[in-house]
């Protein structure tokens, strides 16, 4: 089993940028795929983007594409979000979560491992 740590959420204004991170312990990275998903009060989880497990591959929900990038450094165990251009609907509970499976998902159902997640708040 892997474990997962996020951190570096916190409170930006608008337009501001954030990097979380995500680290593993008790198993590789390198096995997973991993992903980032995110959820706000009165909503459902909703996939972020998710990045390949040995390479620098990755696929963006719609709604991050071109401001959210995802990178991995398996030396550290470590993934990486990070969020540029931050608008107040971005604002939401942020969990990375492992994938064991090859192929990317973009439901939660295909992830067996789960951090506590970090929050993002962004004021407008």
């Amino acid at each position: 089993q892997v474990q997962l740590v996020e951190s570096g959420g916190g409170l930006v204004q608008a337009g501001g940028s954030l990097r979380l991170s995500c680290v593993a312990s008790g198993r590789a990275l390198i096995s997973y795929y991993m992903g980032w998903f995110r959820q706000a009060p009165g909503k459902e989880r909703e996939f972020v983007g998710v990045i390949r497990r040995n390479s620098g591959s990755t696929l963006y929900a719609d709604s991050v594409k071109g401001r959210f990038t995802i990178s991995r450094d398996n030396s550290k165990n470590t993934v990486y979000l990070q969020m540029n251009s931050l608008k107040s609907e971005d604002t939401a509970l942020y969990y990375c979560a492992a994938r064991s499976q090859l192929g990317y998902s973009q439901d939660e159902d295909g992830y067996a491992y789960w951090g506590q997640g970090t929050q993002v708040t962004v004021s407008s």
